[in-house]
């Protein structure tokens, strides 16, 4: 079990700290939520906490295979709806991977991200999208 701890610093800012590491962070809301946008949202940690879950995922598979994804690179956008309640509706994961591998490296590393934890967490009502290019070097 992992420890999060949290508090309330007003101004609609929190402040959390990764109990094993200690590391701190804040979040506030976004400007389309009566915040001023000065950190993450709660949200934009939900699409960060996917789209690193899957290249985490990928990269346990990566190593066991001895296949190198060093450079790998990843945009998350997130898309809000307001119905019908104001949640997140649209999640875009594109995952840009700068070697050539084999179609059966691909396939093995697609279908590692696809069974990240938080991608299994979410609801099936988030439209999630994710787009592999491979051998691209941005």
């Amino acid at each position: 079990m992992v420890e999060i701890k949290g508090v309330y610093k007003g101004d609609l800012l929190c402040e959390v700290v990764h109990g094993p590491s200690g590391v701190m962070l804040q979040t506030d809301a976004p400007v389309d939520n009566n915040g001023k946008g000065r950190s993450f949202s709660p949200t934009d940690l939900l699409a960060t906490a996917l789209g690193t879950c899957m290249l985490t995922v990928m990269g346990i598979v990566a190593q066991r295979n001895h296949i190198d994804l060093a450079g790998t690179k990843l945009v998350v956008r997130k898309e809000m709806t307001s119905q019908p309640v104001r949640r997140v509706g649209t999640l875009e994961v594109d995952i840009l991977v700068p070697t050539n591998l084999s179609d059966e490296d691909r396939r093995r590393l697609e279908n590692a991200a696809d069974v990240c934890p938080v991608k299994r967490s979410l609801h099936p009502d988030v439209n999630i999208r994710v787009c592999f290019q491979w051998g691209k070097q941005v």
